[in-house]
């Protein structure tokens, strides 16, 4: 048997979305299911994200913290942001948070890992880049606001946050998935097996 998630669709009899937020919306699905009852399934409808991790030379990971109302914690994470344009070069937007959210540039990205955040209730899509040879981007710094005006930045050797979230002191679903795969990956066939910057995302189609 080959392990391997496959697309399926099944029978939606109604639909409703009640409601329809700025950025997400929840809706509402009558499904069939394969005993041929009909079961409610309610979800957030997410234009997915993207996420950065950016490792520098001294094989340290740059992290930021920042308060998230929903968890009630300020959480240590990794620069990402959403996909705001249908159809968005999943690439182009995660050079873009990293430039907003930390200054910095990378000149080597990989596709790191992709994953839904939460299939049983978002269909929220992430997928999570490796950008290396970074440096400081140029300009001015991105103006911020809101939340992200109170973030920290810090660079943090890969093994101590392996182990801080081994230990249950890291949260972030971007940050524990993408350190932990950045060190599968390099115990593996090597990080430069990855798959390059534009491979396929079959969850969230783009353009070249």
């Amino acid at each position: 048997m080959t392990i391997k998630d496959t697309p399926e669709e099944w029978q939606v009899v109604a639909t409703a979305t009640p409601f329809e937020g700025k950025k997400t919306s929840v809706r509402a699905d009558d499904v069939v299911m394969p005993d041929g009852a009909v079961a409610r399934r309610d979800y957030q409808v997410h234009p997915g994200s993207v996420a950065v991790l950016a490792l520098d030379p001294d094989d340290r990971v740059l992290v930021l913290r920042q308060y998230r109302h929903p968890v009630r914690q300020r959480l240590w994470e990794i620069p990402a942001g959403l996909l705001d344009v249908p159809g968005e070069n999943p690439l182009h937007a995660a050079q873009r948070e990293l430039y907003e959210e930390a200054h910095v540039k990378a000149e080597d990205w990989r596709v790191l890992v992709d994953v839904y955040t939460t299939p049983g209730g978002c269909d929220e899509a992430v997928r999570i880049f490796l950008a290396r040879d970074l440096s400081a981007a140029e300009g001015e710094r991105f103006e911020v606001e809101a939340e992200e005006a109170d973030m920290e930045l810090a660079r943090v050797p890969v093994q101590e946050l392996v182990r801080d979230v081994l230990a249950g002191d890291l949260h972030n679903n971007c940050l524990v998935v993408g350190v932990l795969s950045l060190v599968a990956a390099r115990d593996g066939d090597g990080l430069d097996s990855l798959r390059p910057a534009e491979a396929p995302w079959p969850a969230r189609p783009f353009d070249a």
